[in-house]
């Protein structure tokens, strides 16, 4: 594949997956995320890839090196390499729905992760450490 092309925004706000994987190429990947009610990514740290977050839908918080942003529709997060993170549904009755760029690739290519819990027993199967 060349390229890739979708309506990003639809695609975000229809997606009920934790995590899924759309695009893979050699220097970045786009990924969906659905993070439910109450939960949140998990505080984390990538040492080596940079991250975009775009928010499509519901409410949040991002928390980078113990700076506290808020999130709603329309906000954008940059988390360069290194930096200590979470993303947070604050939102008490729907999904924080968002979209992340990485750079390079952080997952797999195509992989499906429909539940955080299904993400992080991955993660711990394939020695991610967070």
């Amino acid at each position: 594949m060349k390229g890739y092309h979708i309506d990003i925004e639809k695609k975000t706000e229809e997606n009920e997956y934790f995590r899924e994987v759309l695009f893979t190429g050699p220097n970045s990947q786009l990924v969906v995320m659905s993070i439910g009610v109450g939960e949140d990514i998990g505080m984390e740290i990538h040492d080596d890839i940079d991250q975009f977050i775009r928010i499509e839908g519901g409410m949040g918080k991002a928390i980078l090196d113990n700076i506290e942003y808020e999130l709603k529709d329309g906000s954008a997060v940059v988390i360069p390499a290194g930096t200590k993170h979470n993303v947070i549904n604050t939102s008490l009755d729907k999904a924080l729905k968002l979209y992340t760029v990485y750079t390079p690739p952080e997952h797999p290519d195509g992989v499906v992760h429909k539940t955080k819990a299904e993400a992080l027993a991955y993660e711990k199967e394939h020695h991610h450490d967070h």
